[in-house]
């Protein structure tokens, strides 16, 4: 068996350890639950694959990335009581709150994507996936958004430091704001973000205009949906432009956050997309580089997150997703609401006006993005 077939899945039961208290939307156990489906459909037990645990990343890691000072007092929030400035970092806001342990998760987030990065980047497995990882949002010296380290910019940096050319693919609902930011005037780096506009949706960034700066103008991409953007308009714009560019870009490694709360139940987002959609996506994405670290990202209706990356995880193993969702494992979680068996849902359709208006936003975007950005990569 090649190495590029081979995957690693990160995880650890200590996540579970750490609460963003109550009444957050983040609720850590869609970890436990999608680990818990994963096992229950047999994806554990694939030749290609294996199942790891992390350790949590050092200081002189978590410095590649994060400001000293902003490290120091995640440090000293982590017992749960606020220091002096802490607002000024992002702590302690209805986002972002101070509570125990926000060091500790933070850095044994950072370091699952930073095993996944090793395990990839050495060859040992073509495909690794940390569900904890994605936390987009958070700078160099700031929490923000439920993202206290941002581990995608921190392993990104990391393969920067080491020569690799890194493409980095965003498909949560909320714009991957953080990473952009991070290497904005860099041509090292392509980042490429869907997510619902910033006009109606947290962060407010993310709009077709930001397209990088210095020797990074052209290497920031985004396609900004609209409110009402269904299965169609989203695949649509996705293969428009994520897939030709990354293919003109030819990164050494992808990364990708695979953000599920483009689903149309998701309480945190408009944009309406279903389950198949989503792994419509996810296996264009493994199509477009042999090294692939996924990380997880957005997801707070509990029946959708494990079922979305439960399908990643198998279509990083050149498997389907299950048809039916086990019986032992409705057994064990049936309280959460998964309502039926399937596994998948039925597609997510718009029709009307609002359909035409949304169809018409994002097709003005993507021609913006071919004129402006296309070019630059002998497109």
């Amino acid at each position: 068996m090649s190495s590029e077939s081979k995957t690693a899945f990160i995880y650890s039961p200590r996540y579970l350890e750490f609460d963003y208290g109550l009444g957050h939307p983040l609720r850590n156990r869609r970890l436990e639950l999608t680990y818990d489906l994963i096992n229950s459909s047999g994806l554990f037990d694939l030749p290609s694959a294996r199942c790891l645990e992390p350790e949590p990343a050092t200081d002189d890691e978590l410095l590649l990335f994060v400001r000293p000072d902003y490290l120091t007092i995640l440090k000293m929030a982590d017992a749960g009581q606020s220091p002096a400035a802490a607002f000024r970092y992002g702590l302690g806001t209805g986002d972002n709150p101070i509570v125990p342990g926000i060091y500790r998760w933070s850095a044994l987030v950072a370091g699952a994507s930073l095993l996944a990065t090793r395990l990839v980047e050495s060859g040992e497995v073509g495909r690794a996936f940390n569900i904890s990882g994605g936390l987009h949002h958070a700078g160099p010296g700031k929490a923000s958004g439920f993202c206290y380290i941002n581990d995608a910019a921190l392993i990104i940096a990391d393969l920067c430091r080491r020569g690799h050319r890194v493409a980095y693919v965003d498909i949560d609902v909320h714009h991957g704001d953080g990473v952009q930011s991070a290497f904005y005037d860099t041509d090292q780096v392509m980042t490429l973000s869907i997510h619902e506009s910033g006009s109606t949706l947290f962060p407010g960034t993310g709009f077709v205009h930001e397209l990088g700066e210095g020797k990074g103008e052209g290497y920031s991409v985004n396609v900004p949906l609209p409110a009402t953007a269904d299965d169609e308009i989203f695949l649509w714009g996705f293969n428009a432009v994520i897939p030709p560019l990354v293919e003109a870009f030819r990164p050494d490694i992808l990364v990708t956050q695979l953000g599920i709360d483009t689903h149309r139940t998701d309480p945190l987002s408009h944009v309406g997309i279903s389950l198949t959609a989503f792994a419509q996506a996810v296996r264009s994405l493994k199509a477009l580089c042999r090294r692939w670290i996924a990380l997880g990202g957005g997801g707070y209706d509990l029946t959708n997150v494990p079922r979305a990356w439960t399908a990643a995880w198998a279509i990083m193993n050149d498997r389907e997703p299950p048809a039916v969702l086990p019986e032992a494992f409705l057994a064990r979680h049936g309280g959460v609401g998964f309502s039926d068996l399937a596994f998948m849902d039925g597609p997510a359709v718009i029709d009307g006006p609002a359909k035409g208006r949304a169809w018409e936003a994002v097709r003005s975007d993507v021609e913006r993005l071919k004129r402006a950005v296309f070019p630059r990569h002998g497109m």
